[in-house]
Protein backbone atom coordinates (compact mmCIF):
# COMPACT_ATOMS: atom_id res chain seq x y z
CA UNK A 1 0.00 0.00 0.00
CA UNK A 2 1.61 3.33 -1.22
CA UNK A 3 0.67 6.09 1.65
CA UNK A 4 0.04 9.12 -0.01
CA UNK A 5 0.72 12.80 1.84
CA UNK A 6 -0.39 15.45 0.18
CA UNK A 7 0.93 18.80 1.16
CA UNK A 8 -1.29 21.35 -0.80
CA UNK A 9 -5.30 20.90 -1.33
CA UNK A 10 -4.60 20.30 -5.14
CA UNK A 11 -2.04 17.47 -4.90
CA UNK A 12 -5.01 16.43 -2.17
CA UNK A 13 -7.48 16.46 -4.86
CA UNK A 14 -5.16 14.61 -7.43
CA UNK A 15 -4.46 11.87 -4.80
CA UNK A 16 -8.74 11.04 -4.67
CA UNK A 17 -8.72 11.20 -8.15
CA UNK A 18 -6.11 8.25 -8.55
CA UNK A 19 -8.30 6.44 -6.17
CA UNK A 20 -6.33 7.30 -3.26
CA UNK A 21 -8.36 6.03 0.08
CA UNK A 22 -8.27 8.79 2.72
CA UNK A 23 -6.84 6.55 5.74
CA UNK A 24 -8.41 9.34 8.58
CA UNK A 25 -9.69 6.76 11.32
CA UNK A 26 -7.01 4.44 10.43
CA UNK A 27 -6.86 2.54 13.69
CA UNK A 28 -10.64 1.28 13.15
CA UNK A 29 -10.03 1.09 9.59
CA UNK A 30 -7.06 -1.00 9.85
CA UNK A 31 -8.64 -3.97 11.03
CA UNK A 32 -11.27 -3.95 7.99
CA UNK A 33 -8.34 -3.81 5.57
CA UNK A 34 -6.42 -6.42 7.40
CA UNK A 35 -9.73 -8.56 6.81
CA UNK A 36 -10.31 -7.69 3.03
CA UNK A 37 -7.43 -6.47 1.67
CA UNK A 38 -5.86 -3.05 1.83
CA UNK A 39 -5.83 -0.09 -0.57
CA UNK A 40 -3.01 -0.04 -3.47
CA UNK A 41 -3.17 4.27 -2.64
CA UNK A 42 -4.23 5.30 0.94
CA UNK A 43 -4.13 9.38 1.53
CA UNK A 44 -3.37 11.13 4.43
CA UNK A 45 -4.18 14.89 5.72
CA UNK A 46 -1.29 14.48 7.99
CA UNK A 47 1.04 17.15 6.11
CA UNK A 48 -1.89 19.30 4.80
CA UNK A 49 -1.69 22.55 5.85
CA UNK A 50 -5.52 23.48 5.87
CA UNK A 51 -6.38 20.12 7.72
CA UNK A 52 -3.92 21.41 10.72
CA UNK A 53 -5.68 24.52 11.70
CA UNK A 54 -6.19 24.87 15.39
CA UNK A 55 -7.78 28.28 16.61
CA UNK A 56 -10.11 29.77 18.62
CA UNK A 57 -12.89 29.37 16.22
CA UNK A 58 -11.47 26.58 13.76
CA UNK A 59 -10.24 23.14 13.99
CA UNK A 60 -8.08 21.29 11.19
CA UNK A 61 -9.46 17.34 10.58
CA UNK A 62 -5.73 16.46 10.73
CA UNK A 63 -5.40 17.82 14.50
CA UNK A 64 -4.53 15.24 16.81
CA UNK A 65 -6.17 15.13 19.96
CA UNK A 66 -4.07 15.86 22.38
CA UNK A 67 -3.32 19.14 20.26
CA UNK A 68 -6.69 20.22 21.28
CA UNK A 69 -5.45 22.99 24.35
CA UNK A 70 -6.95 25.81 25.72
CA UNK A 71 -7.62 28.30 22.85
CA UNK A 72 -10.43 26.26 21.95
CA UNK A 73 -13.91 26.39 23.58
CA UNK A 74 -14.45 24.20 26.89
CA UNK A 75 -16.74 21.59 25.26
CA UNK A 76 -14.47 20.47 22.45
CA UNK A 77 -11.20 20.68 25.13
CA UNK A 78 -12.89 17.83 27.41
CA UNK A 79 -14.58 16.38 24.90
CA UNK A 80 -10.85 15.74 23.40
CA UNK A 81 -9.29 14.40 26.58
CA UNK A 82 -12.18 11.97 27.42
CA UNK A 83 -11.27 10.08 24.51
CA UNK A 84 -9.19 7.16 25.20
CA UNK A 85 -5.91 6.67 26.35
CA UNK A 86 -2.84 9.21 26.47
CA UNK A 87 -1.41 7.01 23.74
CA UNK A 88 -4.65 7.05 21.55
CA UNK A 89 -4.95 10.90 21.97
CA UNK A 90 -1.46 11.55 20.46
CA UNK A 91 -3.02 9.29 16.90
CA UNK A 92 -6.19 9.96 16.92
CA UNK A 93 -7.66 12.99 14.63
CA UNK A 94 -10.64 14.81 14.63
CA UNK A 95 -11.45 13.78 11.23
CA UNK A 96 -11.35 10.27 12.57
CA UNK A 97 -13.52 10.78 15.48
CA UNK A 98 -15.94 12.45 13.77
CA UNK A 99 -16.07 10.49 10.56
CA UNK A 100 -14.60 7.11 11.09
CA UNK A 101 -15.96 6.14 14.45
CA UNK A 102 -19.15 5.25 15.58
CA UNK A 103 -18.27 6.50 19.51
CA UNK A 104 -17.93 10.32 18.03
CA UNK A 105 -17.07 11.57 21.21
CA UNK A 106 -16.16 14.91 19.62
CA UNK A 107 -20.10 14.93 17.39
CA UNK A 108 -21.59 16.56 20.60
CA UNK A 109 -19.30 19.30 21.11
CA UNK A 110 -19.41 20.33 18.05
CA UNK A 111 -23.29 20.08 17.37
CA UNK A 112 -23.53 22.81 20.41
CA UNK A 113 -20.89 24.94 18.79
CA UNK A 114 -23.49 24.88 15.36
CA UNK A 115 -19.70 24.02 13.68
CA UNK A 116 -19.63 24.14 10.12
CA UNK A 117 -17.60 21.39 7.86
CA UNK A 118 -15.38 22.41 5.15
CA UNK A 119 -15.28 18.90 3.08
CA UNK A 120 -13.19 17.63 0.07
CA UNK A 121 -14.12 16.39 -2.79
CA UNK A 122 -11.80 15.07 -6.08
CA UNK A 123 -12.95 18.52 -7.94
CA UNK A 124 -14.00 20.90 -4.93
CA UNK A 125 -14.14 22.18 -1.94
CA UNK A 126 -17.21 23.22 -0.11
CA UNK A 127 -18.98 24.04 3.18
CA UNK A 128 -21.76 21.95 4.55
CA UNK A 129 -23.55 20.83 7.90
CA UNK A 130 -22.09 18.10 9.85
CA UNK A 131 -25.48 16.19 9.23
CA UNK A 132 -24.25 15.77 5.61
CA UNK A 133 -20.80 15.33 6.56
CA UNK A 134 -21.65 11.86 8.13
CA UNK A 135 -25.19 10.85 6.14
CA UNK A 136 -21.85 10.75 2.60
CA UNK A 137 -18.75 9.76 4.80
CA UNK A 138 -17.06 12.51 2.91
CA UNK A 139 -13.23 13.95 3.64
CA UNK A 140 -13.31 16.24 6.34
CA UNK A 141 -10.67 19.15 6.01
CA UNK A 142 -11.93 21.27 9.23
CA UNK A 143 -14.63 22.71 11.09
CA UNK A 144 -15.39 26.62 11.86
CA UNK A 145 -18.22 27.99 14.39
CA UNK A 146 -18.86 31.41 15.90
CA UNK A 147 -17.22 31.20 19.26
CA UNK A 148 -20.07 30.73 22.38
CA UNK A 149 -20.20 32.90 24.89
CA UNK A 150 -19.89 29.73 27.28
CA UNK A 151 -20.19 25.70 26.93
CA UNK A 152 -19.60 22.53 28.50
CA UNK A 153 -19.02 18.73 28.08
CA UNK A 154 -20.12 16.01 30.58
CA UNK A 155 -18.99 12.37 29.48
CA UNK A 156 -20.12 9.43 32.17
CA UNK A 157 -17.45 6.81 33.57
CA UNK A 158 -17.43 3.89 31.10
CA UNK A 159 -15.81 0.47 30.72
CA UNK A 160 -13.46 -0.16 27.82
CA UNK A 161 -15.54 -2.64 25.70
CA UNK A 162 -18.56 -1.94 27.01
CA UNK A 163 -21.75 0.02 26.15
CA UNK A 164 -21.28 3.82 24.83
CA UNK A 165 -21.19 5.90 27.83
CA UNK A 166 -23.59 9.25 27.69
CA UNK A 167 -22.49 12.39 27.14
CA UNK A 168 -23.77 15.86 27.09
CA UNK A 169 -22.28 18.90 25.51
CA UNK A 170 -23.70 22.07 25.87
CA UNK A 171 -22.75 26.06 24.73
CA UNK A 172 -24.66 29.21 24.59
CA UNK A 173 -24.53 31.49 22.01
CA UNK A 174 -25.61 35.10 21.39
CA UNK A 175 -28.07 34.80 18.07
CA UNK A 176 -27.72 37.84 15.60
CA UNK A 177 -31.05 39.35 17.26
CA UNK A 178 -29.52 40.34 20.67
CA UNK A 179 -30.85 37.10 22.17
CA UNK A 180 -28.92 34.15 23.75
CA UNK A 181 -29.50 30.55 22.54
CA UNK A 182 -28.72 27.67 24.67
CA UNK A 183 -28.00 24.61 22.51
CA UNK A 184 -27.94 20.96 24.14
CA UNK A 185 -26.71 17.64 22.56
CA UNK A 186 -26.61 14.17 23.65
CA UNK A 187 -24.94 10.93 22.46
CA UNK A 188 -27.14 8.12 24.12
CA UNK A 189 -25.57 4.84 22.91
CA UNK A 190 -24.88 5.40 19.40
CA UNK A 191 -27.48 7.85 18.75
CA UNK A 192 -26.89 11.72 18.94
CA UNK A 193 -29.64 14.39 19.63
CA UNK A 194 -29.38 18.33 19.40
CA UNK A 195 -32.08 20.57 20.50
CA UNK A 196 -31.92 24.45 21.30
CA UNK A 197 -33.89 27.14 23.17
CA UNK A 198 -33.39 30.37 24.14
CA UNK A 199 -31.99 31.09 27.05
CA UNK A 200 -33.64 34.93 28.22
CA UNK A 201 -35.42 33.04 30.41
CA UNK A 202 -35.19 31.89 33.66
CA UNK A 203 -33.53 28.63 33.89
CA UNK A 204 -36.77 26.67 34.90
CA UNK A 205 -38.46 27.96 31.95
CA UNK A 206 -35.50 27.35 29.70
CA UNK A 207 -35.82 23.87 31.20
CA UNK A 208 -39.31 23.34 30.34
CA UNK A 209 -39.04 24.67 26.57
CA UNK A 210 -36.18 21.64 26.37
CA UNK A 211 -38.41 19.17 27.56
CA UNK A 212 -40.77 19.43 24.63
CA UNK A 213 -38.19 18.71 22.36
CA UNK A 214 -36.06 15.37 21.34
CA UNK A 215 -33.59 15.87 24.23
CA UNK A 216 -36.41 16.45 26.87
CA UNK A 217 -37.83 12.93 25.49
CA UNK A 218 -34.54 11.39 26.88
CA UNK A 219 -35.11 8.15 29.65
CA UNK A 220 -35.05 10.01 33.49
CA UNK A 221 -31.56 9.54 34.16
CA UNK A 222 -29.94 11.12 30.73
CA UNK A 223 -32.60 14.35 31.64
CA UNK A 224 -31.72 14.60 35.00
CA UNK A 225 -27.55 14.84 33.42
CA UNK A 226 -28.97 17.47 31.28
CA UNK A 227 -30.54 19.22 33.92
CA UNK A 228 -28.18 19.75 36.01
CA UNK A 229 -25.71 20.58 33.19
CA UNK A 230 -28.01 23.46 31.81
CA UNK A 231 -28.41 25.01 35.19
CA UNK A 232 -24.59 24.59 35.80
CA UNK A 233 -24.10 26.50 32.72
CA UNK A 234 -26.53 29.37 32.97
CA UNK A 235 -25.54 29.83 36.29
CA UNK A 236 -22.01 30.90 35.00
CA UNK A 237 -21.08 34.80 34.90
CA UNK A 238 -20.58 35.39 31.51
CA UNK A 239 -24.19 34.28 31.20
CA UNK A 240 -25.78 36.54 33.47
Amino acid sequence: MLLRLPTSVSEAQECMAEGAVPIGGATLVWATWQRDGFPEQALSLRDLPEANAIGRDALGAAVVLNRIDDQLPETLRRAASSVGTGAVRRTATVGGNIVGSTLRCLLPAALVLDARATVLEPDSVYETDLAEVLAKRHLLLGLHWREPIASAYYKEPGDAGGPPPLVVATAVHGDDDGRNRLRVAVRDGYEVLSDSAVCDADTEEVLHTLRRTAVGGLHAAAWEVVRRQVTELLARPAIR
